[in-house]
């Protein structure tokens, strides 16, 4: 099996205000360094405090920059049809600069329809808004002219080119971002086709890996990363308590917003939302059913939507690096005994 990357992705949902989830979110990306995982993920959501309170990722970022030392800092993802692309490029320059080239860019067009309105846009114009502003993006980070012959990104960051993902949830999505030479992003959750809602994720995420691959320029390494939802415990009965309240939640949710879902026990919940949880025999286990992680070159596992306690990621946490992720294929890069954080 080939070597992975290991990620932690949080969405800063605790139960608790804005200032405290950003400062329980710190420390369990610190957390997730003091035990080796490359890659620390955050998502963007604009307004809507119970998918994820975090509107400005790359401010964030910063300041996890400053208190972290070698785990690589991504956007899992920035709504990109929202942003001024100028602006995300300036910023992330800036931020690539102070996080000594550890800046990750996860872009997509974003899927909440209300978001987009308090920006003078509707969700039917996000394809055309996303692929403009990616061109924007591109060029600014290129070194291109800027709308005038005297104008550059400054400070220059030609390498943030090759940081570019993709998050898409099709085919021809998958294709474009292969094509382009950027990283694929796929989501933990996969809308199923109509009339196959019991259609395994990986089935549906491989034909989008095979299109990625061959659209993929000969001489450019493919960047896959797979999202998962994975939460482990000390003990399968803690883990079932603890995942029934958001599960639930979830559901309640997915039903409220118009989509359908079989059955109401904690096991209809787990298969309608492709969650792996319990001990580390357990999730190791559930883990080989799914042939994406073969595949992908990076693994990034987030606890949402079980949103157990603080103390209960930390330890889910440990217990993916020690004893989950070194059967995916995954090795440490640092040393887990001495990983140590700035103060």
């Amino acid at each position: 099996m080939s070597q992975k990357r290991l990620g932690f992705f949080t969405r800063l949902l605790d139960k608790t205000g804005p200032q405290q989830r950003y400062r329980l979110a710190l420390e369990q990306i610190q957390h997730a360094e003091r035990f080796g995982f490359d890659t620390a993920w955050i998502a963007q959501h604009h307004f809507h405090e119970n998918e994820g309170g975090l509107p400005a990722p790359l401010v964030f970022l910063a300041h996890v920059a400053a208190q972290t030392r070698h785990i690589r800092l991504g956007t899992a993802i920035i709504t990109l049809p929202l942003e001024n692309p100028l602006r995300v490029a300036e910023d992330a320059a800036v931020l690539d600069l102070l996080a000594d080239g550890r800046l990750e860019i996860g872009l997509g067009s974003g899927g909440t329809p209300s978001s987009f309105l308090p920006f003078g846009l509707s969700i039917e114009q996000r394809a055309a808004a996303f692929a403009e502003h990616l061109q924007v993006l591109h060029n600014a980070w290129s070194g291109e002219t800027l709308g005038h012959a005297d104008n550059r990104l400054y400070p220059p960051a030609p390498q943030l080119t090759s940081r570019v993902w993709i998050a898409t949830f099709s085919v021809e999505g998958a294709a474009r971002a292969g094509k382009a030479g950027h990283g694929l992003m796929l989501s933990r959750t996969q809308p199923r086709p109509a009339g196959q809602p019991g259609l395994a994720l990986d089935a549906i995420q491989n034909p989008m890996i095979d299109a990625y691959l061959a659209a993929l320029p000969a001489g450019v390494p493919p960047r896959i990363l797979a999202s998962r939802t994975a939460f482990v415990s000390d003990s399968r009965q803690q883990a079932r308590k603890l995942a029934q309240p958001g599960l639930r939640e979830q559901a309640e949710h997915y039903r409220a917003t118009g989509h359908q879902l079989a059955g109401d026990t904690l096991d209809d919940y787990i298969a309608a939302f492709d969650v792996h949880l319990g001990t580390p025999d357990e999730v190791k286990a559930s883990l080989e059913h799914d042939s994406v992680l073969l595949r992908a070159t990076d693994i990034s596992f987030q606890v949402h939507s079980i949103d157990p306690p603080h103390q209960q990621i930390l330890r889910s946490i440990e217990l993916l690096a020690t004893e989950v992720a070194p059967a995916l294929g995954w090795r440490t890069a640092h040393s887990i005994v001495d990983q140590g954080t700035p103060a």
